[in-house]
């Protein structure tokens, strides 16, 4: 078995290579996005700044609309990622508007792959989108782009608001017009693209849809993509316009590329051969020690207690299968990282054990190991949610998950370790000044749009408190302990066993027993007037409640009397004043008026962002989901999914305007 093993290791290293999965996410742009410490090269037109990448001048920014025309903007993600063999997915928010003053619009952008990192072509502009010129167009110039068409060609166009595919020519190999889902590229909304590329199945998809709205699919096209870039390619966004001025801005945007075996190109004979070899070998051995695998099982299983080895057994092969990256530690190895769980590296404790400070080798390096309580009726449940829901996570403001162990009963998980702990520890002090609590937050904020939107399924956290909160030696935020997370398909609701932090738990949640997106938002909301006013909530109702508190205010025009005495605002009054607006928004008592994780994230890192509106006094009513008979009387509002839900409350709200805050 163990040759075997060896065997294997070695089979994989041969098939995939020694290349590493890429994953970036931008969930909003500043300044320094295009800037020499930045991610991004920005070319011609193109400019990073107030959360966006304008890859063509916004309309705004000039009286003299003529200057806007004949303009190219190129941006480009300045590191290579692996376009084949692979399995590409990326996603990004855009916002086109044409001029107003103009009957006409064009012409265009394009997300693209190609060889080079230079800036676009001479005299690329117009419908050649700055992909092509005349001496490129119809020439092998290795570069695929998908372009978001706003200019109707009567040569190969089939109107003005098309998608399309563009290899050697600025004729598109294939179109799609967006007329048939009802998507208009020009109207200067906010349009979610999501591109997906199989590189088992070799086919290429394109998802769009207003954003807020759920994705639809519009093309599924057959390409090798061996045949069309090179390996190894650089990524980014292509804009440009004609005689008539177009904005293009990009607000987001995700990327993920995983490798895959060498032999997965299908028009590689070479690869066809290799496999073939590979098989011849492997295929023998593998039978060999499946069936001396076998025999050693049935060993085994007669001297073992039969319902010892299914618990054990059976936990053990859930975790294996939900966990790629983090490493598999000894007992051993981490009873001595602990000193034996040694009382003077206890870090702290919780309902489902003790987390201690551990120093591990190999290089040396300091972590934090959570030791789940064997009395915990939850602690195996709770230890396969952090593996299967924390282990694929990457983020810079997620805790990561280093290791796991099971062994002899023991449950354990492994953590990059965080000098300062957790922000329960400082809300009470007061010795954190407003820079420092504002990246905080805005560190928070960020975690919680990639669980919510940027990760694939959306990852419900369901207790985001201080407590849960960790803070590393420059006092970034990083969102830890996904006991409680459950992951979701896009747009639906989990409803389990209630679960929470009493003052962090949405009201609809108490009646409902459903987590949702709107849940974690209410969490957030609470924690942003913590941070601020330098004070627990200690309790969900009464004098005690921070919210109702802070609310209060709101009404008598003395909103940052309620933040904490410590801090020195100086310059900072207006930007503490929109972060307690935004405490109270997401802390409304009704989710569909509390905002979406993206529009905080807005409001945090762009000053002209707009505010939600907030009334006067907390509103009273509490509207949840009931399943009513067609008699009852009920109100009806349209949930996250797009559906109606029959609602009732006990007391109506006044007229309210939050809604551009969703």
């Amino acid at each position: 078995m163990f040759l075997f093993l060896l065997f294997f290791v070695f089979l994989i290293q041969v098939s995939y290579g020694s290349v590493d999965p890429i994953n970036f996410s931008f969930a909003s742009f500043d300044s320094q996005s295009c800037g020499e410490d930045g991610d991004l090269i920005c070319f011609g037109s193109a400019v990073a700044g107030d959360g966006y990448l304008d890859v063509t001048p916004r309309l705004q920014h000039t009286n003299a609309t003529s200057s806007l025309g004949n303009n190219v903007g190129r941006v480009i993600y300045k590191y290579p990622v692996l376009a084949w063999p692979s399995t590409i997915s990326t996603s990004f928010t855009v916002r086109i508007s044409k001029d107003p003053n103009s009957t006409g619009s064009g012409d265009g952008m394009a997300f693209f792959m190609t060889r080079g990192n230079g800036p676009s072509p001479v005299n690329s502009y117009g419908a050649f989108l700055g992909l092509l010129n005349r001496t490129t167009n119809g020439n092998m110039v290795g570069q695929l782009g998908v372009e978001l068409d706003t200019f109707y060609n009567n040569e190969f166009d089939p109107d003005d608001n098309h998608i399309g595919l563009d290899t050697t020519s600025i004729s598109s190999i294939i179109t799609a017009s967006l007329n048939n889902i009802g998507i208009n590229l020009k109207l200067g909304r906010e349009v979610k693209v999501k591109i997906d590329y199989d590189g088992w199945g070799k086919m290429l998809q394109i998802s769009l849809a207003y954003a807020g709205a759920p994705l639809v699919s519009v093309l599924n096209y057959s390409i090798i993509m061996s045949k069309t870039v090179p390996s190894s390619v650089y990524i980014g966004f292509t804009g440009s316009t004609g005689i008539v001025s177009e904005s293009h801005q990009i607000l987001d945007w995700s990327f993920m590329s995983v490798p895959l075996p060498k032999y997965s190109l299908d028009d590689d004979q070479s690869g066809k051969a290799e496999k073939k070899k590979i098989m011849a070998i492997t295929l023998p051995v593998v039978t060999g020690s499946f069936v001396l695998g076998i025999c050693i099982y049935l060993m085994v299983k007669a001297f073992r207690d039969k319902s010892r080895r299914r618990s054990k057994e059976g936990l053990e092969i859930r975790s294996r299968n939900a966990v790629n990256a983090p490493k598999m530690f000894t007992l051993k190895e981490l009873i001595k990282a602990t000193q034996n769980f040694n009382k003077e590296n206890l870090l702290g404790t919780g309902g489902f054990g003790s987390v201690y400070r551990g120093t591990i080798s190999g290089p040396p390096s300091t972590v934090a190991v959570k030791k789940i309580s064997a009395t915990s009726k939850q602690g195996e449940r709770e230890f396969l949610a952090e593996i299967c829901t924390i282990g694929r996570l990457r983020h810079k403001n997620i805790v990561q998950l280093l290791g796991w162990c099971h062994e002899r009963d023991h449950l354990l998980l492994v953590y990059e370790f965080m000098a300062n702990g957790s922000l329960d520890r400082y809300i009470c002090k007061g010795s954190l000044n407003w820079q420092t609590r504002y990246k905080i937050l805005t560190g928070l904020a960020s975690a919680l749009l990639y669980l919510h939107d940027e990760c694939g399924n959306t990852v419900i956290h369901r207790d985001v408190k201080p407590n849960n909160v960790m803070l590393d030696s420059d006092f970034n935020a990083h969102l830890g302990d996904f006991g409680l997370a459950r992951l979701l398909p896009n747009e639906v609701a989990l409803t389990t066993v209630l679960a929470g932090t009493p003052g962090y738990l949405a009201p609809e949640c108490t009646y409902t027993g459903k987590a949702t997106a709107e849940s974690d938002m209410f969490a957030f909301g609470t924690v942003v007037l913590e941070v601020i006013c330098g004070r627990r909530c200690r309790s969900i109702i009464g004098d005690d409640n921070l919210v109702d508190y802070v609310w209060s205010l709101v009404g008598k025009a003395e909103l940052l009397r309620c933040v904490d005495q410590n801090l020195e605002l100086n310059s900072n009054e207006e930007e503490v004043k929109r972060a307690l607006v935004v405490g109270l928004a997401c802390a409304h008592p009704d989710p569909t008026f509390r905002p979406t994780i993206r529009k905080v994230v807005q409001v945090f890192t762009n000053p002209n962002e707009p505010l939600m509106d907030l009334p006067e006094s907390r509103p009273s009513a509490i509207y949840i989901t009931i399943q009513s008979p067609p008699s009852t009387s009920s109100s009806n509002f349209v949930g996250s999914n797009g559906t109606s839900d029959s609602c009732t409350s006990a007391t109506l709200p006044d007229k309210l305007d939050l809604q551009s805050g969703r």
